[in-house]
């Protein structure tokens, strides 16, 4: 055989490789892409371990055949593509030492033992590499080609080493030939394999992705479908228990309104007897008069907050005689004010409207619940109800009317502004122990600020006192808009905030 046929048998065996490889490349694409997800991860390791090795199998099998001894082709190539694959170092010496027995069965001789030495020596410098690969910080790329450069430098001094030609024929004759080609091909087989696993990976990284949305689709709609039932129950049970409420408020007054009518007869005939034989001893109708008028004002309260869950509280759209209301609650608080001895000042600012329509019942409701508070937590100084329209210091839109409720007693703690407006909460615990009270109060007239169309803000500082102001809207326009337009959390106070 001639120098220059060596060179031209060399080139379309080796392309000829690279073809084959190409093609069981992609032959174990589509196998992985239909059968190798359903088997189990042993059996899939196994099996590409297997397949790598048949690559090797393959090219020696079409490589070009120097004699009938001496066979060159790119078994090398799938060692480089499987040091880049396996992370297992041992996975690589497996591969090297089948590639090389798997040289044996064209024939057991001494080029076959030198192929067998050579790749088992590769496989172990491709496992040395693999670990220098996963901590090298480079790039893929450039580790790519460090680990093709010197494997395929490795093989040359190999087979000049072991192999069975004089070394200076192969090093002379065949290296210039072979080199270049087994480095350039291993380059493309490299890079094409390289786009079968960017396709590959996006392909499986899709399917992944698609499989977690979907588990992740039908946990969602299972915990809304919970979610959903318990908030359903929740509801229902909140319903019953308001509707309950609201519709035992006849039953529960009837029996109350009795004991309290008959307890005010005996308190009236004990004071009378008492007076007549000059008798210190306790009047006992008094104290449960005075208790049933208690257990009353909680029921009323329980009532009332029970409604507006409910949806049954109604208000009445009437004509409110402003003045009238300011002075049913200065008679109302006189005694109060006398017994605490707390000076009592109401002030109606001029230019107001003599009547506005909304609730006066409610209005009042709200207006003693802010004024009681105000007594029981003031001590020494004054207790003040204003009456104005919002000015710009309120930093509100449209025409309010504003009943700011001012005193001098022991002020809220800003942390607390929120928390006293849920229902049965007071600023402190120990204040239900000195001062009584459930937490209702505020709560109740909270909501029925609301209703009203308006809102309740609040000022106030430990041991300054504080301001609780009711905003009711003057326009059917503002009344419609209620407090979906107002920020009021937004501004130096905080809405919907007491010490009740």
């Amino acid at each position: 055989m001639t120098y220059g046929s060596e060179h031209m048998g060399f080139g379309k065996m080796f392309l000829l490789n690279l073809g084959l490889l190409i093609t069981v490349a992609y032959l174990v694409n589509v196998i992985y892409k239909y059968a190798f997800t359903k088997i189990s991860f042993k059996i899939n390791y196994f099996l590409s371990l297997a397949l790598f090795i048949f690559a090797g199998w393959v090219c020696m099998k079409f490589g070009f055949q120097l004699n009938k001894d001496v066979i060159f082709d790119l078994r090398v190539v799938p060692l480089i593509i499987a040091s880049g694959v396996y992370m297992q170092p041992l996975a690589l010496m497996v591969i090297g030492v089948g590639i090389g027995l798997a040289r044996l069965t064209f024939g057991v001789n001494d080029a076959a033992i030198a192929g067998l030495i050579n790749l088992s020596i590769l496989g172990v410098v491709c496992a040395g590499l693999s670990i220098w690969m996963r901590r090298s910080n480079y790039r893929l790329i450039v580790k790519g080609a460090i680990t093709i450069g010197i494997v395929n430098i490795l093989n040359t001094i190999n087979i000049a080493v072991f192999g069975v030609l004089p070394m200076k024929k192969y090093m002379l004759e065949i290296v210039p030939v072979t080199f270049p080609l087994t480095l350039v091909l291993s380059v493309v087989f490299a890079l094409i394999l390289w786009d079968f696993q960017i396709e590959r990976r996006q392909t499986l990284e899709l399917k992944y992705a698609n499989e977690l949305l979907r588990k992740q689709t039908e946990e969602l709609r299972t915990a809304k479908i919970v979610l959903e039932e318990r908030a359903n129950q929740l509801a229902l049970a909140s319903q019953y228990k308001s509707e309950f409420l609201a519709n035992m408020s006849h039953e529960l007054r009837t029996p109350l309104n009795g004991i309290i009518n008959l307890a005010q007869i005996i308190s009236e005939s004990e004071g009378g007897d008492e007076a007549a034989n000059g008798d210190d001893t306790p009047n006992y109708g008094t104290i449960i008069y005075k208790s049933g008028q208690d257990l009353l004002k909680l029921i009323n309260d329980i009532l009332d907050l029970s409604k507006v869950e409910a949806g049954r509280l109604e208000v009445v759209q009437e004509d409110v005689v402003i003045a009238e209301m300011a002075q049913m609650l200065d008679m109302h608080f006189e005694h109060a004010a006398d017994r605490k001895n707390v000076a009592f000042e109401i002030r109606i600012e001029e230019g107001l409207p003599c009547t506005i329509l909304s609730d006066a019942q409610r209005i009042g409701q709200i207006l003693r619940n802010l004024l009681s508070n105000a007594f029981k937590f003031t001590e020494k100084g004054q207790v003040k109800l204003e009456i104005r329209k919002t000015g710009a210091s309120d930093m509100m839109q449209g025409e309010w009317i504003v009943f700011a409720v001012t005193d001098t007693g022991i002020g809220i703690p800003e942390d607390k502004h929120t928390t006293i407006f849920e229902a049965f909460r007071q600023a402190d615990g120990s204040i239900s122990r000195k001062y009584g009270g459930t937490g209702l109060g505020l709560p109740i007239s909270r909501d029925l600020a609301r209703l009203l169309g308006g809102f309740i803000r609040l000022q106030s500082k430990v041991g300054l006192g504080s301001t609780f102001s009711l905003y009711l809207p003057l326009t059917s326009e503002m009344k419609e808009q209620g407090t979906r337009e107002i920020d009021p959390i937004k501004t130096d106070t905080v809405a919907l905030g007491s010490h009740s």
